[in-house]
């Protein structure tokens, strides 16, 4: 049985979004020739290659601030956190990929959720450290 079966749930789904945010850079590369590894070419490629990479960058924030959250808070609070982040890398993913300007909300919502996250944990480390 899995002590924390929420925030695990939600740790698979941002993996998972992670793997599919791949496909679309994988498509963009055939239907445009561009060859790895270049990095650069048609627009439509470098937005899905962007949208996958900056994905892959805040999961370095994500994955332990998830944990942690559950460790300090609860496995409904790592559950929520989760969700709210894979939401937000949902829209930024779908938004980035059809206009760059599109992947405001997305961002906002994951880094909004990721700042409430590690604040609170930060604030929470602090009280406990100093009672």
């Amino acid at each position: 049985m899995q002590m924390y079966p929420l925030t695990l749930i939600g740790t698979l789904a941002a993996l998972a979004v992670y793997v599919w945010a791949s496909i679309p850079v994988g498509q963009a590369r055939g239907k445009f020739g561009v060859k790895a590894p270049a990095t650069t070419g048609h627009p439509e490629f470098e937005r899905a290659f962007r949208a996958h990479q900056n994905t892959m960058e805040q999961l370095v924030l994500f994955l332990p601030l998830v944990w942690i959250v559950a460790t300090l808070f609860g496995d409904l609070w790592g559950g929520l956190y989760a969700l709210a982040w894979v939401v937000g890398r949902i829209a930024y993913v779908i938004g980035y990929i059809k206009d760059a300007e599109k992947r405001n909300v997305g961002f906002l919502i994951s880094s909004l959720a990721s700042l409430a996250a590690l604040v609170g944990a930060v604030v929470a480390v602090v009280i406990d450290l100093i009672r």
